[in-house]
């Protein structure tokens, strides 16, 4: 629960301190600005498959940076993991079809 809370309020406390996450360099800062790698302070379980192999970026944070709707956000997701997750890629291209016929859905709805 304290690894949940600390991700939702980009905050946790230690004995000695309290931290907060900076979501664009994945470093952690206490009150003092003592700069500290993420995994040093908190584990966040980010899966492999969810990390570029080149430049390491995150699909998540792609997704953000884009700002992309959730449909073509969570479509992005899986053909970025396409490769990476399965044997095979056809589940999660799949999933990914899926949820652009639900962004056409909802684009069609709007108009």
């Amino acid at each position: 629960m304290a690894k949940q809370d600390a991700i939702m309020n980009n905050t946790f406390d230690t004995s000695d301190s309290t931290y907060e996450f900076d979501s664009v360099d994945g470093v952690t800062y206490n009150q003092d600005e003592e700069c500290l790698p993420k995994e040093d302070v908190v584990d966040l379980d980010i899966p492999d498959y969810y990390i570029g192999s080149k430049y390491k970026y995150e699909a998540r944070k792609v997704v953000e940076d884009f700002e992309l709707s959730y449909n073509i956000g969570t479509a992005v997701t899986y053909l970025l993991r396409a490769f990476k997750k399965h044997p095979t890629p056809n589940d999660c291209i799949v999933k990914a079809m899926a949820h652009l016929k639900f962004e056409l859905d909802r684009l069609k709805n709007n108009d």
